[in-house]
């Protein structure tokens, strides 16, 4: 049986302009079209009558945990569900739950658990990220270095499998340890490459991307800097215009004057967008997890291992943005396509996601006039609503 809606109430942002005195007309979970309210006579209306913005849903290809829930602690279906709960509540539409460097039977429960989670529909549930283990000792960051290891042909196998299961899958590797004819291998099956926690070379950087690496993984973090005589990783990513970047906006990961020096330096048709490697504490009062077996402690905003050594982010998308817009001085229309149209650009998903064009998925947010989250939408239905 069809069912249309038109949202009407607040002021809606396609992903390209604004339009005002209209509204979002929904039929089966799908956006058909922004009409002037004066055009929908015979269509159910839905009034969000304290007004604010329409936008986009957030998409996050990087999330560890939420909800007290870390992908590696839980890899679950239910696991997968708190995580997509947890972010909901700050705008997050779609996203990757992330599985952090770990044992190959935990990356195979991880799998299935993505693969049920898909066959469930669980909301939000976008497909996996397994960050690791193929990466550099040398460029670790928090990943246990007695877990990381080379590329083996079961783990081509075991890719492959996932990517036939799942509607999306994104590896992170790092270029100069995992070969090229491996990665082309890899993608061909059918996963996504983004390249990270890696000490490699522009060159490695480049022959990756040749063969058919899309990413980079977290800008500027656990990755080779750039030089004057070697651009590493990070200079790779700014002059390579195949290249898209996640980018943690916190003023922790990195520095605000470099956020603002690789947005204006970064070559396109490639972009950088916006990730919060959030770790299991979203959404909830913890000040404390553990990762492979080590404490992470909740301090001043980030998460740090005993040695000071960040841990994943202590952030939202919806701050994420905030910071973007408020701090480095962005367009707030522009911060936004950060966190939905360039993210799914970077996975191939923009026919119906990232907008709210017809034939977009119906992911959106209720923002308030002062970009609070007031409630989330997934799928034409609403999924979270802030208390009043």
């Amino acid at each position: 049986m069809s069912t249309t809606t038109a949202i009407t109430g607040t002021r809606i942002f396609d992903g390209h302009d604004w339009h005002d005195q209209s509204a979002l007309v929904i039929e089966n979970g799908v956006v058909s079209a922004i009409l002037p309210v004066d055009q929908l006579a015979g269509t159910e209306q839905q009034d969000l009558l304290d007004g604010g913005l329409l936008v986009p849903g957030f998409i996050d290809l990087q999330v560890n945990g939420g909800g007290g829930a870390l992908l590696n602690d839980v890899p679950t279906l239910d696991g997968i569900r708190t995580i997509c709960n947890a972010h909901a509540q700050f705008g997050t539409c779609a996203l990757l739950p992330t599985l952090i460097t770990d044992t190959p039977a935990i990356t195979d429960k991880a799998i299935n658990a993505g693969i049920a989670a898909y066959a469930a529909n669980v909301p939000g549930f976008l497909g996996l990220h397994l960050e690791g283990p193929h990466l550099s000792v040398a460029r670790k960051g928090a990943h246990d270095p007695d877990l990381i290891r080379p590329v083996e042909q079961a783990d081509i196998d075991r890719f492959a499998r996932a990517s036939a299961a799942l509607p999306n899958l994104l590896l992170t590797f790092a270029a100069e340890t995992v070969p090229s004819d491996q990665i082309k291998t890899i993608v061909g099956n059918g996963a996504i490459v983004s390249i990270g926690h890696s000490e490699a070379r522009r060159d490695q950087v480049n022959a990756a991307v040749d063969a058919g690496a899309r990413m980079a993984t977290h800008l500027f973090n656990a990755m080779s800097q750039m030089g004057n005589r070697e651009p590493g990783l990070v200079g790779a990513v700014l002059s390579n215009g195949a290249l898209y970047a996640g980018l943690i906006a916190d003023g922790i990961h990195v520095d605000a004057d470099s956020i603002g020096i690789a947005l204006r330096a970064k070559r396109g048709p490639g972009r950088i967008f916006l990730v919060t490697d959030a770790m299991s504490l979203t959404g909830v009062a913890d000040k404390s997890f553990t990762l492979n077996g080590r404490l992470i402690t909740r301090t001043d905003g980030a998460l740090r291992l005993a040695d000071g050594t960040l841990a994943g982010a202590d952030l939202t998308m919806i701050d994420a943005i905030t910071f973007m817009h408020r701090t480095i001085g962005l367009s707030f229309e522009e911060a936004l396509r950060m966190a939905t149209l360039y993210p799914a650009q970077a996975i191939r998903i923009e026919q119906r996601f990232g907008h709210l064009q017809p034939g977009a998925i119906a992911n959106f947010v209720h923002l308030s006039e002062d970009h609070a989250v007031r409630s989330t939408w997934i799928d034409g239905k609403t999924v979270f609503t802030a208390p009043s």
